[in-house]
């Protein structure tokens, strides 16, 4: 029996599936996050190591596939590969973008559109003639409009400004105080600068703005609404670069933020304005996609 590896390296966190030859899942491992440039090579190599440890412990695997954002620029490629080689996979080894990762796991054709909203956000096609496109995932300076990040420090920002006067007041300001265990702006500061927040940190803020739109806060309400119409927009950016046809296609609504917002998916499914677009919360896994990927490699 061969057995193939999946792994879905996010920026917080990083899902291993091994399976066997027939695609049945026989183990699983976890990790933390694997982003090249925010962890560094260093991380990113050894939470890689501690995943084909412990799952490679038992079973020889044969192949392996890795969706990683990023990969898409030949330099992070090659130093993926680098480790992957120094970790003892030469041979079999299939190196993909996290979202191509993600569709394979949410659209069985492996043909539609995802949109991946984690720590960053990204959008991702691919159509029958193989024809793949994407739109955003260039980074929290760049792009990452609507993904976990992008949340956060709009939360910041707006809860500032409402203690400051400068902005409305919000319910995201108590709730940023709280989070951070501080009562005023001046006792926030070391937190954000002297101590370097980092990035999944302020991720990690998304869900407040749910909390204060069910309490009635419109700011709230309109940075969600914001979230989903930027991903719609980077979403119907991929749609005119393929070709989908006239036909129902899938877009996989993939990533955390989609958890920490649950209100995201309706809006951003509002602003699409793609008929034929069939909109879904991603059920499984990412890292499943991976295992499909990597059995590929086995004919």
């Amino acid at each position: 029996m061969r057995y193939v590896l999946g792994i879905d390296a996010g920026g917080t966190k990083t899902v291993g599936l091994l399976a066997d030859e027939r695609g049945q899942l026989v183990g699983e491992a976890r990790g933390g996050g694997a982003n090249l440039q925010t962890q560094g090579e260093l991380e990113v190599e050894k939470v890689f190591d501690d995943i084909i440890e412990t799952l490679g412990r038992d079973h020889h695997i044969s192949a392996v596939c890795l969706g990683i954002a990023g990969v898409d620029r030949p330099h992070d490629e090659a130093v993926i590969r680098g480790i992957l080689r120094r970790l003892g996979h030469r041979e079999g080894v299939r190196v993909v973008n996290d979202a191509a990762v993600a569709l394979a796991a949410g659209a069985p054709d492996r043909v539609g559109i995802v949109v991946l909203a984690g720590t960053g956000s990204i959008a991702y096609g691919a159509d029958r003639a193989g024809r793949t496109a994407r739109s955003g995932g260039y980074g929290f300076l760049l792009a990452d409009e609507g993904s976990g990040y992008w949340l956060g420090h709009q939360i910041l920002r707006a809860a500032v400004r409402s203690a400051d006067g400068r902005g409305p007041k919000t319910l995201l300001e108590p709730l940023v105080f709280e989070a951070f265990e501080v009562s005023a702006v001046p006792d926030l500061i070391p937190r954000v600068y002297e101590k370097g927040l980092p990035k999944h940190r302020i991720a990690a803020l998304a869900p407040l703005v749910d909390r204060a739109r069910a309490g009635g806060d419109p700011l709230a309400a309109g940075l969600i609404e914001q979230a989903g119409q930027e991903l719609a927009l980077a979403a119907r950016a991929v749609h005119r670069q393929v070709d989908l046809g006239s036909e129902p296609f899938p877009v996989v609504l993939a990533g955390g933020v989609f958890k920490a917002v649950p209100t995201l998916p309706e809006p951003l499914t509002r602003h699409l304005d793609l008929p034929a677009a069939r909109p879904s919360l991603l059920a499984v896994e990412p890292a499943r996609g991976a295992v499909a990927l990597a059995l590929d490699l086995l004919q």
